[in-house]
């Protein structure tokens, strides 16, 4: 299964007869998956149907899907509203019991009052209702489809980083595991030179207290787990990478791990060159950390 970002646009458009219709879909990075959806008054109805598509194609980021709907104009016709005429009539019959002189207003001055006259837009049938909607839902998959196909391009792009930071932290933790500095005899030799000058300065000095604690610091030094974890975690990367999927959650925490085996390693280190690698080491961790936060 590809990798996949959570990140893109999508967009689709779709007619019937007189009605026409445009989805766009924008992606970006989100915890889980949050879907807003933006429809016009008396499509509400489709809102159901339509998040079971998005629940079905992603597991995470936050979307937002737009649907807008133009309508051309039909063969409208021309309407009297009875209410309306009726409140103009008796409006008329009013001012003549009080304005018996007055002249009579005139058919066309009556039908020109605002609501008498009304344009009727043809009214669409269940059928039509239908398709309408079923249109709308087949253009959404069209433009889930898309989304779906640009975020696992770009997820197939931060996959090559992933991979070749990974490889990057691979070296570092080899070079760090072959630095002499941190070999056992070494580390015995240049604590037991610094038990000698330390007893050839001051005879008070208890010997066997200073080799327990040489002993001591010979342990805290080693790396040697840290080293292991390392490259435990870097196979375990390549492994989850190869498998591929909604694999987003799983890589933040190994990202965790290695900044953790890192830290330690700085803070054991007893050579500069071990520091310089643990250094250079958080340097690739935090941007694999950036690019696994597009992941889904």
């Amino acid at each position: 299964m590809a990798l996949a970002s959570m990140t893109g646009f999508a967009r689709s458009e779709g007619e019937y007869k007189q009605t026409r219709w445009v989805w766009e879909l924008r992606s970006v990075n989100g915890k889980g998956l949050d879907v807003r959806m933006r429809l016009p008054q008396g499509f509400d109805a489709l809102e159901v149907q339509a998040r079971a598509l998005f629940s079905k194609a992603f597991k995470r980021g936050n979307i937002t899907a737009n649907l807008q709907i133009q309508r051309e104009q039909g063969d409208n016709t021309l309407a009297i509203n009875e209410e309306a005429l009726d409140q103009v009539l008796k409006a008329v019959e009013l001012l003549k019991a009080r304005m018996p002189d007055a002249s009579a207003p005139s058919i066309d001055g009556i039908l020109a009052h605002k609501g008498v006259l009304e344009l009727k837009e043809p009214e669409e049938s269940e059928e039509d209702k239908t398709r309408i909607a079923e249109g709308i839902l087949a253009s959404l998959s069209d433009a889930v489809d898309g989304l779906q196909a640009m975020r696992q391009t770009e997820g197939a792009a931060v996959g090559g980083l992933l991979i070749s930071q990974v490889d990057e932290i691979a070296r570092l933790t080899k070079q760090a595991e072959e630095l002499p500095s941190r070999q056992t005899d070494v580390i015995r030799a240049r604590l037991a030179k610094q038990i000698e000058e330390l007893l050839e300065a001051s005879s008070k000095l208890d010997e066997q207290r200073l080799h327990q604690e040489a002993a001591l610091l010979a342990t805290k030094a080693d790396v040697r787990e840290e080293i292991d974890r390392l490259i435990a975690h870097v196979a375990a990367v390549r492994e989850l990478a190869q498998a591929g999927g909604p694999i987003g959650r799983r890589l933040d925490f190994l990202a965790q791990e290695f900044n953790r085996e890192a830290n330690t390693l700085c803070s054991k280190s007893n050579s500069v060159e071990l520091t310089t690698i643990g250094l250079e080491l958080k340097t690739v961790i935090d941007q694999m950390r950036e690019q696994i936060q597009n992941l889904e």
